[in-house]
């Protein structure tokens, strides 16, 4: 599917006044987002382009644009920041790219639960939600930039899910306003796991216009790290904050091992050459607590901050640790890439010192600290790996995958295919995930009948 020069020009025709690019190099950079870290999705990708792109105002002019895209059966893909790591955002069938940051607008936060249009940035909406006492439950390390509609489309969690577990655990996104993409675009308030069928499908199933989410009370948080001259005793000290410590509130939590922080280059003078770090946020009231537990287990503070003397210096810890661990990397090495796992809740610290013994120095053990949807507490990891091809990066994963990690694949671009469900076919799923499947399908139905939202990115669907 693509659409021709005629179906185009007929867009800008019918709707001259509103806000198009059409300039290459600017549709260039519009169409990317941060799948260069994988080689692999680099080379696929990089080739591929929107033919235009349009930056609606508000919620009509995103439905003039899409009833005209439906009329002429252009490809719409939507667009939040495009800090994602997976091609999502990337058009493979040219289209329009229907770019969401204008419509940005914070509606309110009471009870903790809040509320905001698809287009507003993460530290936007945290910044207007916590004078009134609420923040969000779970930051990305791309914070800044990223929005609450790509958050929710493409992303996991990040700080907070330590508590709170991701996006997708189950009274997290309370509603969600969709347009469907047809010739009369229909609106429709979605309430709880129907709003969740639109989660994490990379805006393939419906145009989200406004999510309603529950927050977190806004606490005064202290960033901290400490170095440990054992893997080990790094690990162990994580594990009793994880999981042991139910005193200590805390919103973040990640170890990087050696050699991972000496890529931390403006962090040096706190990071001994060589040393294994945990890099946290904790509450101000659990510090003397937290710092027990570090001593107790051989480690030294080498870092502190208030919230406030983090915000007046432009740069968190946050920013160290999920995916932004792994572009701090490949500021100093461009042979880098990374891989995606998660731990079993058993026995996740078992598994990660196997693979830590099986793999390193050419996999660099980094683990975040989370809950899952059940409420287990695990790690999930975002590994750094020294890049050689992509049949040794395909070795890597299932050598994870052998050791009982879950592999989820950032060198693909196809949605199925990054999951634990990759080599599945439909018979050999449970019936809750073929319930599951069956379901998010007939929302995709429901809202894209026509096949217009991002296509090519989803193989199950044969509309």
């Amino acid at each position: 599917m693509r659409a021709d020069s005629t179906a185009l020009g007929a867009l800008q025709q019918e709707l001259p006044e509103l806000d198009w690019t059409t300039d290459p190099v600017r549709l260039a950079q519009l169409s990317q987002d941060y799948s260069w870290f994988s080689p692999v999705l680099k080379r696929q990708l990089q080739d591929k382009c929107a033919d235009l792109a349009v930056r609606p105002r508000d919620e009509n002019e995103i439905r003039r644009v899409v009833a005209a895209c439906a009329r002429q059966r252009v490809p719409i893909t939507v667009r939040g920041a495009g800090t994602g790591n997976y091609g999502q955002i990337v058009p493979l069938h040219g289209g329009v790219l229907l770019d969401m940051g204008g419509c940005n607008a914070f509606s309110w936060a009471r009870g903790g639960v809040g509320r905001a249009q698809a287009g507003i940035r993460l530290a936007e909406f945290d910044r207007q939600a916590q004078p009134l006492g609420w923040e969000l439950r779970w930051l990305p390390s791309t914070f800044r930039a990223a929005t609450l509609g790509g958050l929710f489309g493409g992303g996991f969690g990040g700080a907070g899910s330590i508590t709170y577990g991701p996006v997708a655990a189950a009274g997290s996104v309370l509603g969600a306003r969709v347009m469907s993409v047809e010739t009369e675009p229909q609106i429709v308030e979605l309430r709880g796991p129907d709003a969740m069928l639109l989660h994490h499908k990379w805006g393939t199933h419906g145009i989200v216009l406004e999510l309603e989410v529950a927050l977190a009370p806004a606490l005064p948080w202290l960033e901290m790290i400490a170095t440990f001259d054992s893997f080990d005793a790094g690990l162990d000290f994580c594990r009793v904050l994880h999981a042991d410590s139910p005193g200590i509130v805390k919103k973040q939590l990640a170890f990087m091992a050696a050699p991972i922080p000496d890529y931390f280059t403006s962090l040096a003078e706190h990071l001994p050459q060589g040393c294994h770090a945990a890099l946290m946020l904790v509450l101000e009231a659990s510090e003397d607590a937290v710092r027990e537990l570090i001593a107790a287990h051989g480690g030294v503070v080498t870092y502190r901050k208030t919230m406030a003397e983090a915000k007046a210096s432009k740069r968190t810890l946050v920013e160290y640790c999920w995916n932004h661990t792994t572009l701090q990397a490949l500021k100093v090495d461009k042979n880098l890439t990374y891989i995606q796992s998660r731990f079993d809740p058993a026995r996740a610290l078992e598994q990660v010192r196997a693979l830590e013994g099986a793999l390193a120095p050419e996999v660099m053990m980094h683990v975040e600290f989370i809950r899952l949807t059940n409420g287990a507490y695990t790690c999930s990891g975002l590994q750094i790996v020294r890049y050689t091809n992509e049949a040794r990066l395909e070795q890597i994963m299932q050598i994870y995958r052998d050791h009982g990690a879950i592999i989820n694949n950032p060198h693909v671009y196809i949605l199925e295919d990054g999951g634990k469900l990759r080599d599945m076919d439909r018979a050999t799923l449970s019936a809750a995930q073929r319930l599951a499947t069956d379901s998010a399908l007939a929302m995709k139905q429901r809202f894209d009948p026509q096949g217009l939202l991002n296509p090519g990115k989803l193989r199950s669907w044969a509309g």
